[in-house]
């Protein structure tokens, strides 16, 4: 099960840095940069999200079940 769990993290965390990224070259996220310097807060979330799911899910697939 922590197995089943810890994949799923990592397919949904690379899957939140696609979205992430396609939103950073997204029309509203240049007119932000355009304006303020920065993307959007919605791109920056997905990609932060998206680091941290995958980052856990694959820590826990390498570390495995040690029990």
């Amino acid at each position: 099960m922590n197995r089943l769990v810890s994949l799923v993290l990592l397919i949904g965390g690379i899957i939140l840095i696609i979205f992430g990224i396609s939103a950073s070259e997204s029309v509203g996220s240049s007119f932000s940069r355009l304006f303020t310097g920065a993307p959007t807060d919605k791109t920056i979330w997905l990609l932060i999200g998206g680091i941290l799911a995958a980052a856990i899910g694959l820590g826990g697939l390498v570390r495995g079940n040690k029990t």
